[in-house]
């Protein structure tokens, strides 16, 4: 019986009939089994000319590297670090419990995860802290990142290095990131202001909290509500920002302000954190009509405000789901595999006092 080419190589791999092996790419290309292992673990000593001779072989045979073979082989780490804001923001903490759930089990995968702490609003610390990560410990990270240029260079020279770099939540869109772990900003301040346009039918102002024009994820929100609010809802008139700096006693003390000089106030759109200022503003002005609130990210407070009808609904984006994706497109992106984006996409989730889970 003849068997051709293409049954041996199968059979040689491992039994699936039609998968070329590393030696058929050696024999196609016409070196030794060392120079291929070189070219695929990425190590010195092969000329370009050999290289790129492999690299057309394993595409003319359509070879697939077996990537979880080959880091067992090498009993392969992941070290990725999580660069995450410091301070009171909730939503950073959950950030960093999910982070902290998620290493007690990718730790059976021989991938550890590292939290960093930086300043909130602060290009220049997120910078250091990014230009101080050593490339030869560190194989990806995923940052909040502040869209300033220290932190775009930062990230530019950190990728230069050979680290894989994801933003996560705020992103930095004009820099060399690989990859953004996220919800769409804009559709959140959409969704926004479609409930505040439906729960306000009397005409008024509408107060808009954010943490710091800093954060494209803010500046993305703002964009997207203030849109759908001048075209569907000219009932409404949304009033210059307040900057709480993501701050409670900030907020507090801004909003208070701002309601007490604006007696038209008819809703409260907050799109970062701080909401415990919002709920202190609002119990100040008890017996006024009530103003209609929607704020962003179902943190443990939030959701008591819902539950006491302070406010009316919440944008929620699944903090879990985002770091447990991080890790996945950082290994994939360290392996120069492809990711599931399916798997990956971040939902926009609306919680109100009847949904809650």
């Amino acid at each position: 019986m003849v068997r051709s080419d293409r049954e041996d190589r199968g059979r040689a791999a491992d039994g699936v009939p039609g998968r070329p092996t590393v030696r058929d790419v050696a024999r196609e290309a016409g070196v030794s089994l060392a120079t291929v292992d070189r070219v695929l673990n990425d190590r010195p000593g092969v000329r370009k000319v050999t290289a790129r001779r492999v690299a057309e072989a394993m595409e003319r045979l359509g070879y697939q590297r077996d990537m979880a073979a080959a880091n067992l082989s090498k009993r392969r780490h992941y070290r990725l670090v999580f660069l995450l804001a410091d301070g009171t923001n909730s939503f950073m903490h959950m950030l960093r419990d999910a982070v902290r759930n998620t290493a007690s089990f990718t730790s059976m995968d021989r991938i550890e995860l590292q939290t960093v702490l930086v300043p909130p609003f602060d290009g220049p610390a997120l910078a250091a802290a990014l230009d101080a990560l050593d490339p030869e410990e560190t194989d990806g990270v995923a940052v909040v990142a502040t869209d300033s240029p220290e932190v775009r260079d930062a990230i530019a020279r950190l990728a230069a290095r050979g680290v894989r770099v994801l933003t996560l939540v705020s992103d930095a869109p004009t820099s060399v990131r690989a990859r953004f772990v996220g919800i769409d900003n804009v559709v959140a301040g959409r969704t926004a202001a479609g409930l505040l346009g439906r729960f306000c039918a009397a005409p008024g102002q509408i107060c808009i909290v954010m943490g710091s024009a800093l954060l494209r994820d803010h500046v993305e929100r703002r964009l997207g509500f203030e849109t759908v609010i001048a075209r569907e809802y000219p009932h409404l008139r949304c009033l210059p920002p307040i900057e709480g700096r993501d701050d409670a006693d900030t907020v507090e003390q801004l909003l208070s302000a701002r309601l007490a000089a604006e007696p038209g106030i008819v809703g409260i759109y907050s799109l970062g954190a701080g909401n415990r200022g919002i709920v202190r503003a609002l119990d100040r002005r008890r017996g006024d009509p009530r103003i209609q609130v929607v704020v962003h990210e179902l943190t443990p407070y939030a959701r008591g405000a819902l539950i006491s009808g302070v406010f009316d609904a919440v944008i929620n984006q699944d903090a879990g789901h985002e770091i447990r994706s991080a890790v996945r497109i950082l290994k994939a992106l360290i392996d120069g595999r492809p990711t599931f984006d399916a798997q990956e996409s971040i939902s926009i989730d609306i919680f109100m006092r009847d949904n809650l889970p």
